[in-house]
C-alpha cells in the first residue's frame, strides 16, 4: 500500500510540475510552486527527484509517453500505410484539440536548447515507434520522399497540431470535409510523385 501511496505522490507532483510549466514556461518552474501545485511540502519532491533538472527531465518522459500512447492509439503497424497515416493524424488532432498542456509543455521542450541526454532522447524514440515504424515503412516502400523521419514528421502530425491550435482558438474551423482534405494534402506533402 505504501508503493501504490509512493507512485501516486510522485505523479501528483509531475502533473502539478506540467501545470506549472504550461501556465508558467520553463522560466517561470520553481519547486516552491510545484510544491503549492501539488499540495505537499517542498521537500517532499526532493524524496521522489534528486533536483529540478531530474524533476524537468521526468515530466518530459511523462509528457512525450502520453502523448505517444495517444498519437498512436488503434495503430499496430499491420495496417496499409495509408490507413495508418490517417489514424495517427486524427489522433494527433484530437490529442492537440484535448490536451493543451501536454502539447504546450512539449513544444516548450523542444524549443528549449538540446542538453538533453542521448538517453533520454532514445526513450522518446523508442516511445514513437509505430510513427517511426510508419515512415520506416513508408520509405521501404517507395511511398514516402527518403528524407529524415523527423522532417517528415514535421510536415505531418508537426502541422496538424499547428492546425488544431488555430482551430481551438477560432481562428478558422475545419468540418469534416475539410480536416479530410487537410490529411491529403499533408499526405500528399510526403508521399514521391
Amino acid at each position: 500500500m505504501t508503493n501504490n501511496l509512493c507512485v501516486d505522490k510522485k505523479q501528483q507532483i509531475l502533473c502539478a510540475a506540467e501545470t506549472v510549466i504550461a501556465e508558467s514556461g520553463f522560466h517561470g518552474l520553481s519547486m516552491l510552486k510545484v510544491a503549492k501545485q501539488a499540495g505537499v511540502a517542498a521537500g517532499t519532491i526532493y524524496c521522489y527527484f534528486s533536483d529540478k533538472e531530474h524533476l524537468l527531465s521526468e515530466v518530459r518522459l511523462s509528457v512525450a509517453q502520453r502523448i505517444a500512447d495517444a498519437v498512436q492509439e488503434g495503430v499496430t503497424g499491420n495496417e496499409p500505410l495509408r490507413d495508418r497515416y490517417r489514424q495517427m493524424w486524427l489522433n494527433t488532432w484530437n490529442l492537440a484539440l484535448c490536451n493543451k498542456n501536454a502539447l504546450s509543455n512539449r513544444v516548450q521542450y523542444d524549443s528549449l536548447p538540446s542538453n538533453v541526454e542521448p538517453e533520454v532522447r532514445a526513450q522518446e524514440k523508442l516511445m514513437f515507434h509505430q510513427v517511426n515504424k510508419l515512415f520506416e515503412d513508408g520509405k521501404a516502400q517507395g511511398v514516402f520522399k527518403p528524407i529524415a523521419n523527423e522532417v517528415l514528421s514535421g510536415l505531418t502530425f508537426e502541422a496538424c497540431v499547428a492546425l488544431a491550435r488555430k482551430h481551438a482558438i477560432g481562428f478558422y474551423q475545419l468540418d469534416d470535409a475539410a480536416l479530410e482534405a487537410a490529411i491529403d494534402a499533408s499526405w500528399d506533402a510526403v508521399i514521391n510523385h
